[in-house]
């Protein structure tokens, strides 16, 4: 049963279809994805998984991330069960072990991924965080896989300032697409570098947890009186403005993870909030944006 009206559901797809996110390469992508952490984990809750992935696939939300590491590949097989059929609407990021990403063993493991999820390329593959591998050697593999057209492009995930700077000027580094890291409302520690390092490479963010799950920090996003008074102007929930604050400029991408249909559609929906300069300064006061280096946020 669909919790919207059919002139609903077009101007929502319609906001994501304008809303989007440059990749160096010209690829424009929504500000708004489809996480599926911890999908694919329980058997009683795989069909609504499928169907909320569904929706929001209908919904304008095209981008689905996953990795191997989630669930043992039980999430990209789940996400291959979801887009069954609509592969050529889907833009499919998934994610290598750091102990796979050496030239021995990366092209094994993408093969893996690809044949879990049933198709025969990926759009994004990352490395799904640093390990003992030297970044040359995962940087030439990635090549390879794109050169075998295994996966059309590599980007790397929860990469720090330095690591970006280490990438950037290592042969053939330059072709990366994004970084994925943590980044939310109650986690700002990239602002104060490491996004405006992206912004100058013009190389976007992808921002995992963008609604903080779980934790002290979800509860404050959920009460606080700012965001509650700001999500009354907008005639929204707390949430909703949280991911409109993460998804505000056109350099971040935000991969929510929803299992619930009514989720599904309020994040779809955060898209069609523009906070005003108003809205984000009282925003700062709240949270407000690092005077120092902080260390990368990793869950």
């Amino acid at each position: 049963m669909n919790l919207m009206d059919d002139k609903k559901i077009e101007e929502i797809k319609n906001t994501l279809a304008k809303r989007v996110v440059p990749l160096p390469d010209g690829t424009t992508l929504p500000c708004l994805g489809q996480g599926t952490w911890y999908m694919g984990e329980n058997p009683q809750e795989r069909n609504k998984e499928i169907k909320a992935l569904q929706l929001g696939l209908s919904l304008g939300m095209t981008l689905i991330d996953t990795a191997e590491m989630y669930g043992n590949g039980d999430s990209e097989r789940l996400v291959g069960e979801a887009i069954k059929g609509r592969r050529d609407e889907v833009f499919i990021v998934s994610k290598v072990y750091p102990h796979h990403a050496g030239l021995d063993m990366i092209s094994n493991a993408c093969e893996n991924s690809l044949k879990r999820l049933g198709t025969d390329r990926l759009d994004l593959y990352l490395l799904h965080w640093r390990g003992s591998v030297p970044l040359a050697e995962t940087i030439e593999g990635m090549e390879k896989l794109r050169e075998a057209g295994k996966i059309l492009r590599w980007g790397v995930s929860n990469f720090d300032t330095v690591d970006m700077e280490e990438l950037w000027n290592t042969t053939n580094g330059k072709n990366s697409m994004t970084n994925e890291v943590l980044y939310h409302l109650g986690s700002r520690g990239i602002d104060f570098d490491l996004l405006p390092w992206h912004r100058e490479h013009n190389m976007p963010i992808m921002a995992y947890s963008p609604l903080a799950q779980g934790g002290s920090l979800r509860r404050q996003l959920l009460s606080d009186p700012t965001i509650q008074d700001i999500a009354d102007k907008y005639n929204a929930q707390p949430l909703q403005i949280a991911l409109a604050w993460t998804i505000r400029s056109n350099s971040v991408i935000a991969i929510p993870k929803a299992v619930q249909e009514e989720h599904v559609f309020a994040n779809a929906e955060a898209a069609m909030i523009e906070l005003v300069e108003e809205d984000l300064k009282r925003l700062d006061q709240v949270f407000p944006k690092p005077t120092r280096k902080m260390p990368l946020d990793i869950i």
